[in-house]
């Protein structure tokens, strides 16, 4: 039987108008959303169930069809786009955009995994509840995605990343049968925990295509502030302080480089300098309280008046309304769009423990500018967890094509260097087919032995997500 065939019967499946073939529309699944690369699918296939995603597995199993699941495009590390080899079909989820419970009293959402985060994030709200994850592309994300590449986002210092706001999943596996693990349990201690395998797994291992997630009660109050400082060691006294003084109601710590700043204002004019003065680095710090707003707002003017008394603060800027807090965090989340206005640009999504960033960025700033006279760091991020996006732009006046060519030997001092903290090469984006060789020179044999195994077992054709991670 031949791959005709093979489309024929998935028409089948879904209709006819949801297995794209024609190249125009094809462009669409085969690109990265930065259009930096693409591949080339055999087809586009837009399942509108579940059962119809199992019977698309299976008859890739039966065909031996390579698929890639793909939900809003929206990664980094080109897990979501196809090979070029034309052999594989795209399994997009988009058209699964359910919410099939909202538990109130358990405090749980369950959502189809082509539910747009910021879908999810409105139906809490409209039930008087929070769901935290909190992504720069929410509006085009989706929980699929979220959950394959365990995303991470600006609110992980309070509630955790994707994996730990997750009670249950359901899951096509790569023989196409379909797990029903939707509980909403907090506590299940009866055996392996199956779903933590597929989160994370960048859909190597099956499909996710529904999950339950957690909710909380929506806070009654939040403060902004964007505090200016002097060095990342007066953040990290900063982050020190406000974790002993405000507890839980902390929520987002976000580090931001002067050049940061002034990239965003030199790209998005509209926007202000919210101080007078320039400083070297800013902290962007969020609380969310359950007690007034005046109540939350005096505890945090406190922790200024304290950090400030003790010269940790060259300034601070108050959110005084909601708007002035969303202007104040147009700053941050603008940094990764000015950075590519500004041009080409080597990204890295690091980990390392919080209280080695300092010394991290001080270290590696000095050796990038020792052997690349003149690049520009574009350091900002998640201290609060200790993920930070540490990128490289070329000096100014230089190439930037000329100056991706040494992106091998800067993505090597920067990982070695990650590695010799004790960190991460990704902490949110994933691994892809960006970074999977890369990966290998830091995860130990082991590391790598269990995970092929549990790859083969699970997927024994390779036909999930191949090329992927490993």
């Amino acid at each position: 039987m031949s791959k005709t065939d093979f489309l024929n019967l998935c028409r089948q499946v879904t209709g006819a108008d949801q297995v794209i073939t024609d190249t125009d529309s094809l462009q669409t699944y085969e690109s990265e959303w930065r259009q930096r690369i693409r591949g080339k699918a055999l087809a586009a296939i837009r399942p509108g169930s579940t059962d119809e995603v199992a019977q698309i597995v299976r008859l890739c199993q039966q065909f031996r069809v390579p698929l890639v699941p793909q939900g809003g495009n929206t990664g980094l590390v080109y897990g979501s786009i196809p090979d070029h080899q034309g052999n594989a079909v795209v399994l997009s989820l988009k058209r699964m955009q359910t919410i099939r419970e909202l538990d109130i009293d358990n405090e749980t959402i369950t959502a189809e995994a082509g539910c747009l985060l910021a879908q999810v994030q409105q139906a809490a709200a409209d039930a008087g509840k929070l769901y935290p994850l909190s992504l720069a592309s929410e509006g085009s994300c989706t929980i699929g995605g979220n959950l394959s590449t365990n995303a991470g986002g600006t609110a992980v210092l309070r509630y955790g990343n994707a994996r730990e706001l997750c009670l249950g999943l359901e899951v096509v596996t790569a023989n196409g049968d379909i797990w029903h693990g939707l509980k909403g349990l907090r506590k299940d201690n009866t055996g392996y925990d199956l779903k933590n395998l597929y989160i994370g797994a960048e859909g190597t291992l099956g499909i996710i295509t529904a999950a339950t997630l957690k909710l909380f009660p929506a806070p009654r109050a939040s403060c902004t502030v964007l505090a200016a400082l002097a060095t990342p060691d007066a953040a990290l006294h900063l982050l020190n302080a406000a974790k002993n003084y405000l507890g839980p109601t902390l929520t987002g710590f976000e580090l931001i480089s002067d050049f940061c700043l002034q990239l965003v204002l030199r790209h998005f004019p509209q926007l202000r300098h919210p101080f007078r003065q320039t400083a070297p680095y800013y902290v962007l710090l969020e609380i969310a309280s359950h007690e007034s707003q005046e109540h939350a707002a005096g505890f945090l003017l406190d922790l200024l008046e304290k950090e400030s008394d003790q010269n940790q603060l060259q300034d601070a800027v108050v959110a005084e309304s909601r708007r002035q807090a969303q202007t104040l965090w147009n700053l941050r989340e603008n940094i990764s769009m000015a950075q590519a206005a500004e041009g080409k640009n080597i990204k890295h999504d690091i980990a390392v423990p919080v209280s080695s960033i300092p010394a991290f960025i001080a270290e590696t700033n000095a050796l990038l500018h020792r052997h690349f006279s003149g690049c520009r760091i574009v350091c900002f991020g998640h201290m609060g967890d200790g993920n930070l996006h540490y990128n490289i732009s070329a000096p100014e006046h230089t190439s930037g094509e000329i100056f991706l060519k040494q992106q091998a030997l800067i993505n090597r001092i920067v990982h070695d260097q990650v590695h010799r903290f004790n960190g991460s090469i990704s902490a949110e984006h994933g691994l892809g087919t960006l970074k999977k060789e890369e990966i290998r020179r830091y995860k130990s044999a082991i590391e790598l032995n269990l995970m092929e195994t549990i790859k083969a077992a699970l997927d024994p054709h390779n036909l999930m997500n191949p090329g992927k991670v490993l």
